[in-house]
């Protein structure tokens, strides 16, 4: 029983962690393509955010997390988060790119470090209960994407109320109305010509209250959660491996041909955020509704997402992984042909909603399962893994974001269709390649496996 409340301890703190952070930051990026809008800048920004991520992915997350253990990684690279949201206060070209830079080069070793905590709390709880460890680990992840999901609702009611404050919507007309949604191309600026940039009053208020919150996530990780036993200790093998191999260990890791295979279905992840983040609040709620709304629909997504990510990380148990995937494909799917058709209007309110939360569940499941199939799939080699998971999903966000001035809004979401079935089609030989495996494991690897859980015992034995 104290096993399993430190260990529920230790979720939750991380999961509280990344809900004060992320309260900031993911509210931040929603609106980052509305407020700063000059010459592509806040898309730019977004844009060199993932490009500094998917460089960090290459090399850093190994490295930092076998050097400072997960604790420290984590809460090391939360700084970095502070610094952009400090960055916005005087909004530029020299102030948001490096930020971004600094960001950037943070997240991967953050998120890296997350899911090897989950991870390796989850193994370790599974081994002294007896439990399966895909299952645990799937709790974990669904107890930590239901906490941290939240940030959304607090992150946007924050920027909701403050910038309902100052009304920012000017007359909408038919004429605006037709370049909205779908129709959004990238030579037309009447979709944001309803909607004025709000006073620096306002922005001075939310980003002050953001970066508080940032701040707090650090000193909640600092000082309360426990580190996870040896993430961080080196076996005399481990202490002879040069540190150039470490640096390579992300594309080391590409020569497991199930990784090159889940490459599709890790962009996906970018391709779907970054359109929702960007397109889908600037194109649809911002250009019909204006910028002021942007904060509610996020919260019904949030809100969603959140709850459906406990449900998914439990039903996991029951369902297994593909029929979920197939879910998520289907809800995904549909929402994408539905943009394609509707003519956005201030009159519809409530289908602005009701597409934020549908789109909340279908990435509930993405989100929860794509973790823990990467600590599932790659349990001798986590941190290398969760490496490739942050790059690719990133280098789909730099995609994203990288067309986002240059396309029609129907082109994009031919675009993220076009992943989602490619990744679905990719997905589906991994599964095989599991299933064809997995009688050679129960005989050849028997003996292997229980040799490996013995020693794990032993370690929680001295501990």
């Amino acid at each position: 029983m104290n096993e399993m409340d430190s260990s529920l301890k230790n979720v939750l703190i991380i999961a509280t962690g990344f809900l004060f952070l992320f309260t900031a930051y993911g509210a931040l990026q929603n609106l980052e393509s509305s407020l700063h809008k000059t010459a592509g800048l806040g898309v730019t920004t977004l844009s060199v955010i993932y490009a500094s991520v998917i460089v960090s992915s290459m090399f850093l997350p190994p490295v930092l997390i076998k050097k400072f253990g997960c604790k420290w990684t984590i809460t090391g690279s939360m700084c970095c988060y502070i610094t952009f949201s400090v960055g916005n206060f005087y909004a530029s070209w020299y102030t948001l790119i490096p930020t971004a830079i600094i960001l950037g080069l943070g997240a991967a070793p953050l998120w890296s470090a997350e899911s090897t905590y989950l991870t390796m709390s989850g193994n370790i709880y599974a081994e002294k209960t007896g439990k399966l460890r895909k299952d645990v680990v799937n709790h974990y992840f669904g107890v930590f994407y239901l906490i941290f999901q939240s940030s959304g609702v607090w992150g946007n009611l924050i920027s909701s109320l403050v910038l309902r404050q100052e009304p920012l919507q000017g007359a909408i007309t038919k004429e605006v109305l037709m370049h909205c949604g779908a129709n959004d191309c990238s030579l037309t600026s009447t979709s944001t010509n309803s909607t004025k940039s709000p006073a620096k009053e306002f922005i001075y208020i939310l980003l002050g209250i953001y970066t508080g919150s940032g701040i707090l996530a650090i000193l909640l990780v600092a000082l309360f959660l426990d580190s996870v036993p040896n993430d961080s200790e080196e076996t005399e093998e481990e202490k002879n491996i040069p540190i150039w191999t470490r640096f390579l260990a992300t594309f080391q890791h590409l020569k497991d041909k199930r990784q090159c295979l889940l490459i599709p279905l890790t962009m996906y992840n970018g391709f779907e955020q970054g359109f929702l983040s960007s397109d889908y609040t600037k194109s649809f709620v911002t250009c019909a509704m204006g910028m002021q709304h942007v904060g509610i629909v996020m919260i019904c997504f949030s809100a969603t997402n959140s709850i459906c990510s406990l449900l998914f990380g439990k039903l996991s148990q029951y369902t297994g992984r593909k029929v979920l995937y197939i879910m998520g494909s289907l809800i995904h799917l549909a929402c994408m042909i539905f943009l394609l058709q509707w003519k956005p209007h201030p009159s519809q309110k409530i289908l602005f909603f009701l597409f934020a939360a549908f789109w909340g569940m279908g990435d509930a499941i993405f989100q929860t399962q794509n973790n823990a199939i990467y600590g599932v799939l790659f349990v001798k080699n986590k941190e290398a893994a969760f490496a490739n998971y942050r790059l690719w999903e990133s280098l789909g966000f730099v995609i994203a974001f990288g067309y986002s001035t240059l396309l029609c809004v129907s082109i994009k979401l031919y675009i993220v269709i076009g992943v989602l079935i490619l990744s679905m089609v990719f997905y589906g030989i991994v599964e095989v390649l599991e299933y064809k495996k997995s009688p050679e494991i129960s005989d050849a690897e028997k003996k292997d496996i229980q040799a490996e859980e013995t020693d794990t015992q032993l370690e929680m034995q001295k501990l």
